[in-house]
């Protein structure tokens, strides 16, 4: 939630960005049934919502993967970009009916904040919407599943530059600071964190520090 001047809290602003309007019906029912939450905004294309979050500036945008038909304007990834660009401030989820490893990978290199499944339990939507607006990274527990699920070996090693990462996420940094730090671009650094989580069997940032200690890969003084 936001900080009012007064103090008071302003509930959370949400845009709805899918091409199906029962969809888009059905969500805001979900979302505006939570006190924190506001939704401000539909859009049916990844056109539109780029523009309407630009112009609009929502705390989260609820994202569908694929808009449309092939062909038929920008999907959900290529509106994440765009936004990357136009409207940096604007935490992302991704919403789709498909947890395929590729797809989570591709959303959140492209800077996504969240993941979840439409048939997922409506908690598991507010808990990503809250979550990335906190600057958390909201997963469904079926997408940390297919990362996870890749792992071959239980404790894989990072390699230096993730053990990096890592270090200066323990200190705070957040990803553009740790990309100014490493001399990184935003999306390698979040391509490194999808590695971490997968390889440390962990799905946030305050996990992916404690399991690293726990493995005497970092050392906290």
């Amino acid at each position: 939630m936001t900080e009012h001047p007064s103090g008071a809290a302003e509930p959370l602003r949400v845009l709805i960005a899918d091409d199906h309007a029962v969809v888009r019906a059905g969500l805001r029912a979900l979302l505006e049934g939570e006190p924190d939450i506001e939704v401000i905004a539909e859009a049916g294309s990844g056109e539109e919502a780029v523009a309407l979050v630009a112009r609009m500036l929502p705390d989260v945008a609820l994202m569908d993967l694929r808009f449309g038909s092939p062909g038929g304007g920008i999907d959900g990834i290529e509106a994440i970009r765009r936004l990357a660009a136009e409207a940096p401030g604007v935490a992302v989820v991704m919403l789709t009916s498909y947890a395929g490893r590729a797809d989570v990978v591709r959303a959140l290199e492209a800077g996504a904040r969240g993941y979840v499944l439409k048939a997922g339990a409506p908690e598991e939507l507010f808990r990503a919407v809250r979550g990335a607006a906190a600057g958390a990274l909201g997963l469904a527990p079926e997408i940390v599943g297919e990362l996870v699920g890749q792992v071959v070996s239980p404790e894989q090693e990072l390699s230096g530059r993730e053990v990096e990462v890592v270090r200066l996420m323990a200190e705070g940094l957040s990803n553009r600071a740790i990309a100014g730090a490493l001399f990184l671009s935003e999306a390698t650094v979040k391509t490194h964190l999808v590695r971490v989580y997968r390889k440390l069997r962990v799905d946030n940032r305050a996990a992916a520090v404690s399991e690293a200690v726990r493995r005497g890969v970092l050392e906290l003084t």
